[in-house]
């Protein structure tokens, strides 16, 4: 799922391509990922001529500031992401016109989602599980739709995110990823941070003290820092809005390594069950 540095990396690129620009028509073949407002038909009415006035972020969702007071909120979820390009039907599937990652990385095939602009390119969502979510409301309701993410970790202090820690219990992996608590974080920045921190990801986080937390928070930003500065992480799906993967891949210590020698001690990493999803971690550096 694209966290936080992959929205960043979207949201920056589509700045410089898509802001001020109008939509002037859409295409979908699966409504159902429109939830707002009820029918496909309504939400092409709504959004035809509309400019792009704002493109900004909000844990991991991607939000289209428009004219007439109206939002668009994509959540790209679980393997969602957006596209800028000129596309083709052929036999019925979306090509693209020029050569490039566009239409040679079959992870940019998956197209369900399609605006077009009035510069005569595309915006597009390719989506393998079809599980993004796309709203089109009211700019206010939008925003207080967003009121119930907990802050940025890019945009706190120590002191901030030391407050929201303390008042919490449970697991500190579990903690981090709930977007109530910290947006933005997921499965693999919350593996990585908390191996740096040199934390367990089955730590309560009633028991960690004040140096591991300022550990923690310092961990958390240089690496999603890093993360945006390379465009993120592209193991499973993400593309840049170009098509391209990121360049986090090679800086992974722990995610989606298990059974590797820790770059640390040499220790194999390991991975358990926590909640339904999985943690990565040494458990040589990494000491419950």
């Amino acid at each position: 799922m694209p966290e936080l540095p992959e929205v960043e990396t979207t949201i920056r690129d589509l700045r410089k391509k898509v802001l001020k620009r109008t939509f002037v028509d859409v295409w979908t073949d699966f409504p159902k990922m429109i939830k707002k407002p009820s029918t496909f038909e309504e939400f092409k009415r709504k959004i035809k001529n509309k400019k792009i006035q704002r493109i900004w972020r909000a844990g991991k969702n991607i939000i289209f500031d428009l004219s007439e007071n109206l939002s668009l909120l994509i959540h790209q979820k679980l393997t969602g992401h957006l596209l800028y390009g000129k596309w083709q039907k052929e036999d019925e599937v979306w090509q693209a016109i020029e050569k490039g990652p566009l239409k040679d990385d079959p992870m940019n095939r998956f197209l369900h989602l399609i605006f077009w602009l009035d510069n005569d390119w595309q915006l597009a969502l390719s989506d393998l599980r079809k599980f993004a979510k796309v709203e089109l409301a009211g700019s206010e309701e939008i925003k207080t739709e967003l009121e119930t993410l907990g802050p940025d970790p890019l945009e706190i202090s120590f002191r901030e995110f030391k407050e929201i820690l303390t008042r919490k219990k449970g697991k500190i992996k579990q903690v981090l990823m709930t977007q109530e608590i910290i947006s933005g974080v997921g499965n693999i920045y919350s593996d990585e941070a908390l191996f740096a921190a040199r934390a367990h990801p089955f730590k309560d986080v009633s028991k960690l003290k004040e140096e591991d937390l300022k550990g923690l928070y310092q961990a958390i930003r240089k690496i999603l820092k890093k993360a945006i500065e390379v465009q993120g992480e592209s193991i499973s799906d993400y593309r840049t809005p170009t098509g391209e993967k990121g360049g986090f891949d090679r800086m992974r210590k722990v995610y989606r390594r298990e059974g590797e020698k820790c770059s640390c001690c040499g220790t194999k990493i390991k991975r358990i069950k926590l909640g339904g999803r999985s943690a990565h971690f040494c458990p040589k550096c990494q000491k419950l």
